[in-house]
């Protein structure tokens, strides 16, 4: 009997403790004022991330606007030396477009979600301007514009505004198209618009008569998987009167035949006849017409200007010189032959989204890239740095056990690094980074066993493995195929642009994988199993 009596006492103690556990496991809290003195810092790196809009200043040297992908606004008053935010308490990461008024230059206009149509691609919340040159903002309406792609302002009216809007990249959506206000964003009037998939790509106003207007459709829709860029709704309008009507000018004399994709347009402010038209089609190209728009022809079809064409696809006419044009792309390239040559040339980044020429000298130039933004004062021979203005995006961070212990990361549109968390010197800086494994978009997964291995990813599920004792590299891939130009139909195992890589926490030596399975290695990725 005491037997049973021992063995009920056991039972219940056992249930009493378990329930216990569960409880307090149920109420896990902790004392919040041990965290009130924590202050981030910033430790790196300082190099900027994509910007996709530009704008300086006329009559000042030092005074430039960027709009970037991530991380708001910036305005530098050195020339590029220096740049601060100007937009944080206002408004999101996200811009597609800054324009700055030439009537009064304190009048700044921004447009949220950027133009840059990635996969990865933030969006935006509508308009914003600024009457004191960025200190305080105002929303100015638009709400579901969702991507802005230009902002035009009336050169001698700063409440006239033209606003480009592409919208929702995932549906069709009635927000899209042309809209404009006269009272400086207090109200909007849709003035173009072809169809629920077609946005605004482009618009320019005759620098010499700014009541007439260009504007270049975009019918495009991106999925989980693919862009698709072009369509029957992608084309080009011509008004005379201010956008009060439009006139369809995608079939005129010289022009590709359909279908379009997107289409970038710039006019010569020294001889308004002269416009340039770069047109995403299978006989696209740089177009040039020398009559107003009524005739044209195709002078240059360099696929360097054309590739990846939804990425780019941005002409700009000197300022001073009608036959000098500027074509955007991976390099930008320099035309001063009417646009039948072109000199590739890259700013200190590559991957180039606007440019801004000022009207008064056409030496004075402001890019932005997947970089960030440059400003040169010799026609583009030497350009600022981009390793002043910390703009990068990080999907994620981890860390390893060394001491001290290194911060991982992979920036978008640059490389992985790795940071020491604090340095023997007075301050943390470019001797404490260095790049590791991997790509842009990687996930990193440092070695528990050895910190000086890591495991970081890359596009279409490469893998490496860095050992920066020895400085080797190993390709770790799970699955030994090139997916590239494949459709998923063929494909064994489907890899996200940011793949997944994790060292099990229960065992250090198991290392996962994610595509469209789960996948482990236990022999640092010689070898991988399928688990799901």
């Amino acid at each position: 009997m005491k037997k049973y009596y021992l063995l009920s006492l056991l039972i219940l103690i056992f249930l009493t403790s378990f329930s216990q556990r569960k409880n307090s496991s149920n109420t896990l809290s902790f004392d919040e004022n041990l965290y009130n003195s924590i202050e981030y810092r910033l430790v790196g790196p300082f190099r900027g991330g994509r910007a996709g809009t530009v704008a300086g200043v006329i009559g000042n040297r030092n005074l430039y606007y960027m709009g970037t992908a991530g991380g708001g606004v910036w305005k530098t008053e050195d020339a590029g030396n220096s740049w601060e935010c100007i937009s944080d308490g206002y408004f999101g990461g996200s811009i597609g477009a800054v324009a700055v008024s030439e009537s009064d230059p304190n009048i700044i206009y921004v447009g949220e979600g950027e133009q840059t149509l990635r996969g990865n691609v933030s969006s935006g919340m509508g308009m914003w301007r600024s009457n004191d040159a960025g200190q305080t903002w105002n929303f100015i309406g638009l709400p579901k514009s969702e991507h802005i792609s230009r902002i035009r302002i009336h050169p001698n009216n700063p409440d006239e505004v033209y606003v480009g809007v592409i919208g929702n990249l995932w549906k069709p959506n009635e927000e899209r198209g042309l809209y404009k206000s006269i009272d400086g964003g207090k109200s909007w009037k849709k003035i173009l618009y072809v169809s629920d998939k077609a946005g605004v790509g482009d618009i320019i106003l005759d620098p010499n008569n700014s009541r007439i207007i260009y504007a270049a459709t975009w019918q495009m829709k991106r999925n989980g998987y693919r862009m698709d860029s072009g369509g029957p709704d992608s084309k080009v309008f011509r008004s005379y009167d201010g956008g009060d009507s439009w006139e369809d000018i995608s079939e005129f004399n010289g022009l590709p035949s359909f279908p379009w994709g997107i289409v970038g347009i710039a006019i010569s402010p020294v001889n308004s006849k002269r416009i340039w038209m770069m047109i995403e089609a299978d006989d696209g190209g740089l177009y040039r017409s020398d009559d107003g728009g009524n005739n044209w022809k195709k002078v240059n079809s360099n696929r360097a200007l054309r590739q990846r064409a939804w990425y780019y696809t941005r002409v700009y006419a000197d300022t001073q010189n009608e036959d000098k044009v500027y074509v955007l792309n991976v390099s930008y390239g320099v035309s001063t032959d009417g646009g039948n040559t072109f000199t590739l040339k890259n700013a200190p980044h590559g991957d180039h989204h606007d440019l801004w020429i000022d009207p008064n000298d056409n030496m004075r130039l402001a890019i932005a890239d997947d970089g960030g933004a440059q400003v040169s004062n010799d026609g583009g021979n030497n350009w600022t740095t981009y390793f002043n203005q910390p703009t990068a995006q990080f999907y994620r961070v981890s860390t390893d056990n060394s001491f001290p212990y290194r911060i991982y990361g992979a920036q978008q549109d640059n490389s992985t690094i790795r940071i020491k968390h604090r340095s023997a010197s007075s301050s943390i800086g470019e001797r404490d980074w260095e790049p590791t494994a991997g790509g842009e978009s990687a996930h990193l997964a440092p070695d528990p066993l050895n910190n000086d291995i890591v495991f970081g990813g890359t596009y279409k599920g490469y893998m490496m493995m860095k050992n920066h004792t020895t400085d080797q590299n190993r390709s770790v891939n799970v699955w030994p195929d090139n997916p590239a130009g494949s459709g998923a139909e063929v494909m064994k195992y489907r890899f996200n642009w940011n793949f997944p890589i994790l060292f099990s926490p229960h065992n250090p030596k198991k290392l996962y994988a994610g595509s469209n399975f789960l996948h482990v290695s236990t022999n640092s990725g010689q070898s991988w199993e399928t688990v799901s």
